[in-house]
């Protein structure tokens, strides 16, 4: 659901009574992951999507009988059926499970303020029941990056133990469903809840204020980071060089990403990518990014200038282990050599890592088409993830 917070934002500051279908699980080959959500209110406006297409139709009714006084919360399943094709379910062949939640703005608090957290891109986590009592489906507690939290699950220590859960979810800035007792504890009867994190964007820090950066800064972007360009020459460090990155700074790039890392703003999502292909600047940059637990770290230039590379970066102390997570030359081979295609091919890159991919074509591949997003915590030297 907080991956349309900002239309459902407008809805609840109206006092717009909507009803919203959020995936919950899937299973095969889904098109859309948990948390993906698809709203309706008493008009019949639809914002958002659960499954690209597949049973949007049928989701959109019953979210409507939700609205017209059906029950407040529901779990559907929608699988694959071959018997008849004309039958609702997914082309794909994939299974999803997807709670239908009717919400009056007015009497949920904890559901406007996990929307309003999203929007703003505030840290949060909001958990919901999504299996378990009939009683119980579609409750929610709201937890705060601070750790407070609003909203209750019916009982003070099952909100005790989901709230535990949820900030480990959020603190690895991930969605997913966690299973606890009924009672509170992990025994008993088991209550499923969902638990959406809402994070600030992921940062893409460029370094290198060069038109392969302005090319990259456009990708980022679209792929939803917040970018940063540095370089330590103002003169080519403008605003006007690079018009779709969020901050261009003109510093020492190793003297930036000091700070920054001491003001605690990068972690595992943030990709770092070198492009200066310049000694006095790539090595204490590189020294200090390899021994950061961020998710990317790339950089760019010839197999030679590769090599050279890392033995400077030996030199400096830097171990075998924080070597081999450098992803250099940068990029997945697709042939490029425009500044767009250049960028296209690094975006590729950090995608595949991030998402566990592995870079090859799908045709005639036989590993899934979709992943599930390793732990980033995995995502060092050594693991299968990368």
């Amino acid at each position: 659901m907080l991956d349309i917070a900002e239309e459902l934002v407008g809805w609840c500051e109206r006092g717009r009574p909507f009803a919203v279908a959020t995936v919950v699980a899937t299973g095969g080959s889904a098109p859309r992951q948990p948390g993906a959500a698809l709203a309706v209110d008493g008009d019949g406006t639809v914002i958002g999507s659960v499954s690209g297409g597949c049973v949007e139709g049928a989701v959109y009714e019953l979210c409507q009988e939700a609205l017209a006084g059906g029950p407040q919360a529901s779990l559907e399943r929608f699988g694959y059926s071959d018997e008849d094709a004309f039958a609702v379910g997914l082309t794909c062949g994939g299974e999803i499970d997807i709670l239908i939640q009717r919400v009056e703005p007015a009497a949920r608090p904890e559901l406007v303020g996990a929307l309003a957290a999203a929007a703003a891109a505030r840290p949060a986590a909001l958990a919901r029941v999504v299996e378990g009592p009939a009683e119980l489906l579609g409750l929610a507690l709201l937890v705060r990056g601070d750790g407070s939290r609003s909203g209750s699950l019916g009982d003070p220590e099952r909100d005790r133990y989901a709230a535990g859960e949820a900030l480990a979810l959020l603190s690895a800035g991930r969605t997913g469903t966690v299973v606890i007792g009924a009672d509170g504890s992990r025994c008993g009867r088991p209550i499923t809840l969902l638990v959406e994190s809402s994070l600030a964007p992921p940062r893409l820090l460029v370094f290198g204020a060069i038109d392969f950066a302005a090319a990259l800064a456009r990708a980022g972007r679209f792929l939803g980071y917040r970018v940063t360009i540095c370089d330590a020459r103002p003169v080519f460090a403008t605003r006007q060089r690079f018009p779709d990155a969020d901050e261009v700074v003109a510093d020492w790039p190793h003297r930036y990403l000091d700070a920054e890392t001491s003001a605690r703003r990068v972690d595992a999502r943030t990709a770092v990518c070198v492009l200066t292909h310049d000694p006095k600047f790539d090595i204490p940059l590189l020294e200090r990014a390899l021994r950061l637990p961020v998710g990317y770290v790339g950089a760019m230039g010839s197999r030679r200038t590769h090599l050279r590379r890392l033995d400077g970066l030996r030199e400096t102390g830097v171990t075998e282990l924080d070597l081999a997570r450098l992803h250099s030359p940068i990029g997945l081979d697709l042939g490029a050599r425009t500044p767009e295609e250049t960028a296209l091919s690094i975006a590729a890159e950090i995608v595949a890592f991030r998402n566990g991919g592995s870079g090859r074509p799908l045709t005639g591949a036989h590993t899934p088409i979709h992943h599930d997003a390793p732990h980033p915590a995995t995502r060092r030297a050594g693991y299968p993830a990368a």
